[in-house]
């Protein structure tokens, strides 16, 4: 298993985001919701490893505490 990474790894994050949000642009709180559980699963698909998406769902749990 690779480890997970957790420190800043994103190049241009700012870029990253105005994407993210530009792709919900016009949904509702349905579609958009829809939209966050597909980009999960497709990039889940491309993890490709429960443990590592585990660890993953944990530290995204634990940032909103």
């Amino acid at each position: 298993m690779t480890d997970l990474v957790l420190e800043p790894n994103i190049d241009r994050p700012d870029d990253l985001y105005a994407d993210l949000l530009e792709a919900h642009e016009g949904l509702d709180e349905a579609a958009s919701a829809a939209l966050n559980a597909r980009l999960i699963l497709v990039l889940a698909n491309h993890v490709g490893d429960r443990e590592l998406f585990r660890a993953a769902l944990a530290a995204a749990r634990n940032a909103g505490s």
